[in-house]
């Protein structure tokens, strides 16, 4: 019995395929443990592999590709519609195996990432860790400041002063106790600060290695930062049609509440990656406020 599309549900350690021949019958749909999904698939002869597309499917889908398995992945929101009732691993397995079935033009597919792009990731995951972690320690700083009447100006520079200063011991009017602690916490802050500055520039490094992300570059507004984020989520971009598919894939177009004829937009969805819009956005809006405004000419009557 030739099995021709799979259906393979990752998890931690107890994965779920289901199979399917060219008539449609069922041929397995059984539990596999993590050591044993490659000797399995090993066995079977090439066919069509779905896979939702998560943490560590881009994985799977590159060691699949190495068997001679055409490997597609799928997002989690398109696969959910054809889970017939109930929730489980067998019958997510056979939702996705149903799937991936579907054409193009009604099944959105996720480019397989190369082992380098998600690096490139990793990278930029990390850089936003760090400056969630120093926001959190400046607020703390300047609240745990603020109980003894210091005030801090707005923004990272005024507050890294700050700490150094408190470093320093020039802050008087805190107690010993809450110099120790503000001290302690302006040291971490520092050190936040200068990792903070070896991600920029190895992000600023492998932006100028890469020639995809140098062409975006040129457009304005797109720094090394978003440059390089760009190139590594969407890779080739072969999956986008247009600039406006892209843009819907970032949730960056409006929403769509038409009905009966009448057209009515909303909001922007903010559907995709919440990471890279957040960086095309405040690229844009930086680009805007560069933008010197047009003297007005007056008008002679």
């Amino acid at each position: 019995m030739q099995v021709t599309t799979v259906g393979l549900d990752l998890a931690k350690n107890i994965f779920h395929v289901h199979g399917v021949t060219e008539t449609g019958d069922v041929a397995f749909n059984r539990p596999l443990r993590r050591a044993q999904v490659l000797a399995f698939f090993q066995r079977l002869s090439p066919c069509l592999v779905g896979i939702e597309a998560c943490a560590s499917s881009h994985h799977w889908a590159r060691e699949l590709s190495k068997l001679g398995h055409t490997v597609r992945l799928m997002p989690p929101m398109y696969v959910k519609p054809y889970v017939k009732r109930g929730k489980s691993d067998a019958v997510d397995a056979e939702a996705i195996c149903e799937a991936v079935t579907r054409p193009r033009p009604t099944m959105r597919f996720v480019e397989i990432k190369s082992k380098e792009q998600q690096a490139l990731l990793s990278l930029h995951r990390a850089r936003d860790f760090v400056v969630r972690q120093r926001t959190q320690l400046i607020n703390m700083v300047r609240s745990l400041a603020a109980e003894f009447g210091i005030t801090i100006a707005r923004g990272v520079a005024r507050a890294i002063e700050f700490a150094k200063s408190i470093i320093d011991g020039k802050q008087p009017g805190p107690p010993d106790l809450a110099q120790d602690v503000l001290r302690v916490l302006s040291r971490q802050l520092i050190d936040l600060h200068n990792r903070l500055g070896w991600f920029e520039t190895m992000l600023r490094i492998q932006a100028r290695l890469s020639r995809q992300a140098q062409l975006l570059q040129t457009i304005p507004g797109v720094g090394p930062v978003t440059a390089s984020a760009v190139a590594a989520t969407i890779g080739s971009g072969r999956q986008f049609r247009s600039g406006r598919e892209f843009s819907a894939w970032l949730g960056l177009t409006p929403r769509n509440h038409s009905s009966g004829g009448k057209e009515r937009l909303g909001k922007i969805t903010k559907m995709g990656d919440r990471y890279l819009r957040q960086l095309i956005v405040v690229g844009m809006t930086s680009r805007v406020r560069q933008v010197a405004p047009i003297p007005s000419v007056p008008i002679l009557g």
